[in-house]
């Protein structure tokens, strides 16, 4: 749900072009005018990580299986897992912006929508969704909406049974659908509360967060002589993210 590029080495920078206006012409001949366009780079750091686990020649018979492919799988979503609080954290924390990374680049406060007592609710979703129109945020990219389960049973709680957008929530909440209000929505529960015990929801552009990869997911499964001869599941990943645009990026506080 958010961009991806390669890169090489420890960091990484991503350019940040802004937007500009067109100059009227209004004579022949008239001078080609210069328009300075807005332009900064985001740094991105890379960070390692691995898994692995032995299993060995016992196991496997006891198991009368090979669960070689299960350790495999269990790595596999260990890794999903840290690349989505990677991009977590970079939406909410602090970018690194300038030519060096030098300058720190907090989320506006006018990204946030306060909880206000409540969980989520269709008027929070609406007020997002303003929000990054206001911006003029490309309707045409993919907008994206981070939740707990929490948050699917207040929007189930809080419509009612005759409104039109309860058949629809109640469609989200049995996976008939994944879209509401423009946003897709991606149930998890690697979400992080504020200083209020808040939980944080996350409604972006999909170009608004970006991740950097050093190394795509690499998986290795081979004998260790030194421990016996098990057999040893090794995944490895080197990736970074960060907030390509605070205009792209909606912090919802919800009551839980």
């Amino acid at each position: 749900a958010v961009d991806v590029e390669s890169v090489n080495g420890e960091k990484a920078f991503f350019d940040q072009v802004g937007s500009t206006a067109a100059v009227k012409k209004t004579s022949r001949h008239a001078d080609t005018p210069l328009v300075e366009t807005p332009h900064t780079r985001r740094m991105v750091t890379m960070s390692d990580y691995e898994w692995a686990d032995l299993i060995d020649e016992q196991d496997k018979v006891r198991l009368l299986i090979d669960p070689t492919s299960t350790y495999g799988r269990a790595a596999a979503a260990a890794m999903g897992r840290a690349m989505d609080d990677e991009i977590i954290a970079a939406a909410l924390g602090t970018a690194k912006t300038g030519k060096d990374g030098g300058t720190d680049t907090a989320l506006p406060a006018g990204q946030k929508i306060a909880h206000g007592s409540a969980g989520l609710t269709i008027a929070k979703l609406v007020s997002a969704k303003e929000l990054l129109d206001a911006a003029s945020v490309d309707p045409s990219i993919p907008r994206h909406i981070i939740v707990s389960p929490k948050q699917i049973s207040d929007l189930l709680n809080n419509t009612t049974v005759t409104s039109s957008d309860f058949n629809t929530v109640k469609a989200l909440a049995q996976g008939e659908i994944n879209s509401f209000v423009g946003f897709n929505f991606i149930v998890s529960n690697r979400l992080t509360t504020d200083s209020n015990s808040d939980r944080q929801v996350i409604a972006f552009a999909q170009d608004g967060l970006k991740v950097g990869m050093g190394k795509e997911p690499m998986a290795k499964i081979d004998e260790r002589a030194d421990k016996s001869y098990a057999t040893q599941v090794y995944y490895c990943q080197t990736l970074g993210a960060t907030r390509m645009e605070e205009e792209k990026v909606v912090e919802i506080a919800c009551n839980e």
